[in-house]
């Protein structure tokens, strides 16, 4: 929840703003004038502190720093605060830049109008946060006190040793962060802690559970400590406790999940029963259904969260409990981003956002030229010309398959005749994939062109590399018959420079002669054209590559020097 507190009348304007802008994420915390305004508004302010994950302060720094310094705790559990003048003209990350405050400061500039103010060195820098490294991840940071000065090093140019976070799907760090240096970064679940490192505990364990009916939360969880303790294992990385579905109810194990912070997660005996353990039991196969209830549990559960686990500690006893643990083996990620039709205020925050968090690019070589300088330091870039789409399709699954995180980027939506399908056919379970969207070129022409796609449309290529004309044609044909307004993708090359012609033949045995054609090239980059013609005078030679062609429906109309299709609907 974000706590919004305002003083003054603009305050209260700008508040009411971000409430419907972000319905059900914002509390306003108003204050009226009088002569007790500055005790409200700290009172405020004090209550958006204890009950909300932000604060969006209307006050000035100063004053919002002199309310809040008494209760700062931790950066990494206080509140974000980001704060904005009364003019609206910036949104100052306060507190927290890298636990919300900065993403926060975008997101009001976005509905404000405001400019983000953010002043955390590795953003400034853009490199990749340490104090939140792999925190969407699960990971989390065991000594926080070696920040600064790792982070330091890092910002500086500091050979900087990282071990452990191969096969994690981390972002780029810059290039000193190597294999060698006198600081180290180490990634671990192992209890044993080197000193002079700074270390962080990936989420990368379950402990599988079963018990007696009736067992003590004390029983179970003293089992656990042991087990992990003797694996030397650190329980900061323990990801869950697992167990059989029937337990689901045994409040033994769920108070000692609770007492540790873990959360419980259960699974029928069936799909227990299909996991391979080195301890079966036929006693317990007899009472719950499956041969192993702890070794199984955490073995299962490891997998649905990894592309595979091993079992790293096997079943220990006490009394009444059974306890294993499993470690996962991470999946990689693709993201598969478009990066809109060419005007950078046409990229989106999330395709940015799924640039910085990768540590492989992979994309066509004027596209990347696009983007370079948002990347990471860092970040490892594989570009390939024209033609090469399914190797580079190709390429990115793979790296992805090897743990890392990779962003095929392509332009337009990446799901429009672009880089989304040839990559998920590749794609298999053992990857997560992440689809960002982004502005299609036939949406950039139709809004310069005006209203063309107001109603019922197709999308319909034109090349015929990969399908056949015969096929092309008979879309085309049901597409006229039909009465869609059309985009053509692919209209014509030096190499095909027919089809185009024969689409607008087909089209004019359905369409009358003054039917609106526009004809958009390169759409939002700087030498962008959209002209209107009919389709009785349009001409084919005009047309090429990146251009973008949307013939109307016969209810379109040239309106004002405008093209629009009317919605449909009989308006009261």
């Amino acid at each position: 929840m974000i706590g919004v507190v305002a003083a003054t009348a603009g305050g209260r304007a700008a508040a009411a703003r971000l409430a419907d802008a972000w319905p059900g994420e914002v509390t306003v915390y108003e204050s009226h004038p009088s002569h007790e305004s500055h005790q409200s508004v700290a009172d405020g302010l004090r209550a958006a502190w204890r009950e909300c994950d932000a604060i969006v302060s209307f006050l000035a720094v100063g004053a919002a720093v002199r309310v809040l310094a008494p209760l700062l705790e931790d950066k990494a559990t206080d509140p974000a605060v980001v704060c904005v003048d009364e003019g609206l003209r910036f949104a100052v990350a306060v507190l927290g830049g890298h636990h919300g405050a900065n993403p926060l400061a975008e997101r009001l500039a976005a509905v404000l109008g405001c400019e983000p103010v953010v002043t955390t060195a590795s953003d400034r820098a853009n490199v990749t946060p340490l104090d939140s490294y792999g925190a969407d991840l699960g990971f989390g940071v065991h000594n926080r006190e070696s920040l600064a000065r790792v982070g330091a090093a890092v910002l500086s140019g500091e050979p900087v040793a990282l071990e452990g976070a191969d096969g994690w799907p981390l972002p780029a760090l810059p290039p000193n962060v190597g294999t060698d240096g006198a600081l180290r970064i180490v990634v671990t679940d192992r209890a044993e802690v080197p000193d002079g490192v700074l270390v962080y505990r990936p989420s990368s364990l379950v402990v599988g559970v079963g018990s007696a009916r009736g067992v003590s939360a004390e029983e179970a969880g003293a089992l656990i400590d042991a087990a992990l303790d003797e694996a030397g294992l650190a329980a900061e990385s323990v990801r869950c406790l697992a167990t059989v579905d029937l337990k689901a109810d045994e409040e033994g194990i769920l108070a000692a999940a609770r007492a540790r912070g873990w959360e419980v997660v259960t699974h029928p005996a069936s799909a227990l029963a299909e996991v391979d353990v080195p301890n079966p039991s036929d006693v317990v196969r007899a009472e719950v259904g499956t041969a192993s209830v702890a070794e199984a549990s955490a073995l299962h559960a490891a997998r649905s969260f990894g592309r595979d686990a091993q079992l790293i500690l096997q079943k220990r006893k006490s009394a009444n409990a059974t306890t294993a643990v499993a470690r996962l083996v991470p999946k990689g990620k693709l993201s598969i981003v478009g990066l809109g039709p060419g005007a950078r205020d046409l990229v989106t925050p999330r395709a940015v956002a799924a640039l910085q968090r990768a540590s492989v690019i992979v994309g066509l070589d004027q596209y990347v030229d696009q983007i370079r300088d948002l990347l990471r330091p860092g970040v490892r870039v594989l570009e390939s010309g024209l033609g090469q789409e399914e190797e580079r399709a190709r390429t990115a699954v793979e790296e992805a398959s090897r743990g890392r995180a990779v962003a095929l980027i392509g332009s337009g939506d990446a799901g429009v005749y672009a880089m989304a399908s040839p990559a998920l056919e590749f794609a298999s379970y053992d990857i997560e994939v992440e689809g960002v969207p982004g502005i299609t070129a036939a949406v950039a022409a139709s809004n310069l062109l005006g209203a063309p796609l107001g109603h019922d449309h197709a999308y319909i290529s034109l090349s015929d590399l990969h399908t056949p004309w015969e096929i092309i044609e008979r879309r085309v044909r049901a597409a006229a018959e039909g009465d869609f307004t059309i985009s053509f993708y692919n209209p014509r090359s030096r190499a095909r420079d027919w089809q185009l012609p024969a689409a607008f033949k087909i089209l004019a045995e359905h369409r009358p002669p003054a039917t609106p054609v526009g004809l958009v090239r390169n759409a939002s980059r700087p030498d962008e054209t959209a002209t209107l013609t009919t389709l009785e005078a349009v001409r084919a030679e005009d047309v090429d590559m990146f251009t973008v062609v949307l013939v109307g429906s016969s209810r379109s109309r040239a309106v004002a020097g405008r093209f629009v299709t009317p919605r449909g609907y009989r308006w009261a």
